[in-house]
């Protein structure tokens, strides 16, 4: 069975709130019919209502909050003033790796966006290694750009370069570099542009709880070498422990940059150890599940079964694509990498204007097989016109 529903009609006549009590109501019966597009599968035991779950309360607000993600409307909610673009600005964006999609799909936006306003980008990839990253960055600063972006890893880990930037006057702009959108003084950022991390772990975890009905045997897979990862993990550990039928079987530390070597291998030791109890996976970023895929099909698994899975960030054309077609993962929670390059370039602009941030956050979004569509990217309605109205004035 498939339900789908045409909601293009009713966003125009109902309010947000109206939208989200029905798509509340909507995965309610997915949940205790467990044959509709909008879930993975059936609650275990085949629950008719959430008061069945252990953890009902819990069960309840998880399902709301679910049906909110997935229906949040995505016209610009973001800046529509702000300085014209300071001209013949060059930026340099240092990559902990252009292997990670979410990382590589930002750098464009910052490419598409200078290009917009005629400065000149420069990536340097840092190769996903300590070494490497501290090497970007002197690299970067040997350039003597106008600005440079920090992509996706922590400040503290090139403490001296950054510090060099500092005294230099060199404005540093950050993508998920710390805990916290906006600005921070230690490391010296003029902002970091990423969505709050709370409100991703938290949306993350509670797609777990409703499409389980709080029965769940959960896998994390993190980087714990990166800070930011590492306390979305444990944010997303702290939200499944709110419910009692939720267990987490495996807490996973498998660097970015060694996914496609050991994400098969954990997979299939998983699997091996921990069998059916493994029910819904869990990752601070997509590409875990792209490298398990071969040990799970290996293993005879089918791509819309369990182990279910949902990534935390970034929401890559690629993720969109395995969620559309039922290929070991289920849901994302997607950045709108496009726009957060555009916000960066603002960002910077605002720095060299002698202006203050923004102060922007981009809201959560929750894409599953049941709103991915034909969709390769979540991206707000609108950014680009509004951006380029600012800095153009047109």
């Amino acid at each position: 069975m498939k339900a789908r529903m045409n909601l293009s009609g009713f966003r125009r006549r109902a309010s947000v709130p109206a939208l989200a009590a029905v798509l509340a109501a909507v995965l309610a019966a997915v949940l205790a019919g467990g044959c509709s597009r909008g879930a993975p599968g059936p609650a275990p035991d085949g629950a008719p209502d959430r008061a069945a779950s252990p953890c009902p309360g819990v069960t309840d607000t998880a399902v709301r909050a679910v049906a909110r993600a997935e229906a949040v409307t995505t016209p610009w909610d973001g800046p529509t003033t702000g300085p014209r673009a300071v001209p013949g600005k060059s930026v340099v964006f240092v990559a902990s790796t252009m292997t990670n999609p979410g990382v590589a799909g930002t750098a464009n936006g910052v490419r598409e966006a200078a290009r917009t306003i005629g400065w000149r980008v420069r990536v340097i990839d840092g190769q996903g290694t300590p070494s490497g990253v501290r090497s970007a960055m002197g690299q970067a600063i040997a350039l003597r750009p106008s600005g440079i972006v920090i992509g996706g890893f922590d400040p503290d880990s090139v403490a001296q370069q950054v510090k060099n930037a500092n005294d230099a006057g060199i404005p540093l702009v950050g993508w998920h570099a710390t805990r916290s959108p906006g600005p921070s003084a230690n490391p010296r950022l003029f902002t970091n542009v990423t969505s709050r991390v709370e409100d991703v772990a938290r949306i993350s975890a509670y797609w777990i709880i409703a499409t389980s009905n709080g029965r769940a045997g959960a896998v994390i897979f993190t980087d714990s070498s990166i800070p930011f990862a590492e306390n979305k993990s444990q944010l997303i550990r702290k939200t499944l422990q709110t419910c009692s039928g939720v267990k987490l079987l495996a807490y996973e530390n498998i660097p970015l940059p060694d996914t496609g070597i050991r994400m098969p291998v954990v997979a299939s030791s998983l699997l091996s150890r921990l069998g059916e109890r493994w029910t819904h996976s869990v990752a601070i970023n997509d590409v875990y599940f792209a490298d398990a895929a071969p040990a799970l099909r290996a293993a005879g698994r089918k791509g819309s079964g369990p182990p279910y899975a949902i990534g935390a960030g970034d929401g890559d054309p690629s993720a969109f694509q395995r969620i559309r077609n039922r290929q070991f993962q289920q849901a994302t929670v997607p950045e709108p990498l496009n726009a957060q390059g555009s916000q960066i370039i603002d960002e910077l602009n605002r720095a060299f204007a002698g202006r203050p941030p923004s102060g922007y956050v981009t809201p959560v979004h929750l894409t599953t097989t049941g709103n991915v569509g034909n969709t390769t990217s979540w991206e707000p309605s609108g950014y680009r016109e509004a951006y380029r109205r600012i800095w153009l004035g047109q």
